[in-house]
């Protein structure tokens, strides 16, 4: 799908809700409906225009990336608005409130105050996002680039990692390799999480140093050509004993279960209590205290919700998402295995290509 056809597909989802105009100030949907890469900027959609504003550092690289929009120089934040609300009399501007300060907010109403004889501000921010949500092929190639990179990554650091290496060390290896593998930056901040540290999912690496018996939980991902990837696997260094065994099993069992039943037409919660009703069966529900999964793409996390409390939106074929189901007890540590699928002819298709079962001993 051109970037054109994304954009109509935007002023489709403008017309249901009566919108004139909507401003996109994320820089994840700056980037998919524009093709911009700019850290900095707004887009401004209308039924008839498509606008990019950015300052001086950017207009170049803006002319380059996104021919098909006019481009407007940022001077003071909001004050393009006049130009582009002139001979307004009413207007009903969707905008990004996840995304749009407060601080943002109010310079527009005091921009378009006294421009338009009605201004409406409309919170709209799953417009975009839904759009999004649905991968084109062009979009799956890009994310299987991405997850391949991370994949490798996990799997040739997993064969160096010894006894007395740090969670800083192990990070470290992970990062280089993804970047010399063709990783244009990382997803997300790598998580190594040793020992009783596995019990904090989103634990940061420290200087602790393996020894023999410890599991280590890697989590880390990919950013290639605009696109992430995120996996998770979880190991013990040595021989892994019956408790690591069990729960292990426990987690795998319910990843299983998921990619193997879920179908298109679920809702997310439905398909993250596949995965949960197999760990609250083994005696711990209460350990399991996140969703089972997330939509992935231009940013780390997006639509699809996968989770307890997910909304009825549907899942459908071309949804990537993850499936990390875990299980984290305090004082003892924590597992957790995370695959992406894409929802493909009704059913998942793993895209992970990282073992799972033959990596469980280092």
């Amino acid at each position: 799908m051109t970037k054109s056809n994304r954009i109509n597909k935007l002023r489709a989802n403008m017309a249901e809700k009566s919108l004139d105009s909507f401003l996109i100030s994320s820089a994840e949907n700056r980037h998919y409906f524009s093709g911009f890469r700019g850290s900095a900027g707004f887009l401004w959609i209308t039924h008839s225009e498509a606008i990019l504003i950015t300052d001086f550092r950017y207009t170049e690289q803006a002319e380059l990336q996104a021919p098909d929009f006019k481009i407007i120089r940022l001077g003071k934040q909001f004050d393009w608005l006049n130009e582009v609300l002139y001979g307004k009399k009413e207007f009903r501007i969707g905008f990004e409130d996840l995304s749009l300060p407060v601080s943002n907010f109010n310079s527009i109403l005091n921009e378009t105050r006294g421009v338009s004889e009605r201004i409406e501000l409309v919170p709209t921010s799953s417009l975009a996002d839904e759009i999004r949500s649905v991968k084109e092929p062009e979009e799956i190639e890009l994310l299987t680039k991405a997850i391949l990179i991370a994949d490798h990554a996990m799997e040739s650091t997993a064969e160096k990692i010894r006894p007395k290496m740090s969670e800083k060390e192990i990070a470290w290896m992970l990062e280089q390799t993804m970047r010399e593998n063709g990783a244009d930056a990382l997803s997300f901040d790598t998580i190594v999480a040793s020992g009783t540290n596995g019990a904090k999912p989103h634990h940061k690496p420290t200087d602790r140093k393996l020894d023999y018996g410890d599991a280590v939980t890697i989590d880390m991902g990919a950013l290639y050509d605009g696109y992430c990837s995120d996996i998770t696997r979880t190991f013990v260094l040595g021989k892994a004993n019956e408790k690591f065994i069990e729960v292990y099993d426990t987690v795998l069992s319910a990843m299983e279960v998921a990619e193997s039943t879920a179908t298109s037409g679920m809702t997310g919660k439905e398909i993250d209590g596949l995965a949960r009703n197999i760990i609250i069966n083994a005696g711990y529900g209460d350990a399991f205290g996140h969703s089972l999964g997330h939509g992935i793409g231009v940013a780390v996390h997006e639509y699809p919700r996968v989770g307890p409390f997910s909304s009825d939106q549907l899942i459908e074929n071309g949804m990537v998402f993850s499936i990390e189901p875990g299980i984290y007890l305090t004082g003892w540590g924590g597992i957790r295995i995370e695959d992406l699928v894409v929802m493909e002819n009704g059913h998942p298709r793993v895209l992970t290509t990282a073992h799972k079962r033959e990596l469980i001993e280092l």
